[in-house]
């Protein structure tokens, strides 16, 4: 235990010196490992992409493992299926369910979302805000397993998995 700390600590302080030492303004890496706010608040509107297909069941089995371990069960079932939250499982994407959105959504949360000029696309019956997780989550790659996991159990109409067309 005291050993996966000491690395866990070593590994914290080695990407807060990279992230430290970038130019002004400078583009992170695609690899680089940040914080989901870090890599959200780097990365132009419309151009994060989930890294991660989701159907590598290794990668979906770590992002299930993730969902349950930062506690993403809680409110949204251990399935996804809905809890006090809305399903994750379904077509109904309450701000839009592309890669983007959905990465920024749990990383600021939906009031934070709002701000930044988010608005809601759809409505579901169980509708609470989504706190901001991207201080919970560890890292990006994190939460893009986690959203790996998120889609190999969406169960709604093929066409609305990465958001449904506009009429």
């Amino acid at each position: 235990m005291r050993g996966s700390i000491v690395i866990a600590c070593v590994a914290g302080v080695i990407a807060s010196l990279i992230w430290a030492g970038r130019p002004s303004g400078a583009a992170p890496a695609a690899n680089e490992v940040m914080t989901p706010v870090q890599r959200a608040d780097s990365t132009p509107r419309g151009k994060l992409k989930n890294p991660y297909s989701d159907t590598d069941a290794a990668v979906v089995a770590a992002g299930n493992r993730l969902f349950m371990n930062y506690a993403c069960s809680g409110c949204h079932g251990g399935t996804g299926g809905g809890g006090m939250c809305p399903p994750l499982t379904n077509d109904i994407w309450v701000y839009g369910g592309d890669d983007d959105t959905l990465f920024r959504l749990v990383a600021y949360g939906s009031q934070e979302l709002q701000a930044k000029g988010y608005s809601r696309k759809g409505q579901e019956n169980v509708v609470a805000p989504m706190p901001p997780m991207g201080g919970i989550v560890k890292t990006d790659d994190d939460l893009w397993r986690i959203l790996a996991f998120v889609r190999a159990n969406y169960h709604g109409a093929p066409q609305c998995k990465y958001g449904c067309p506009a009429n």
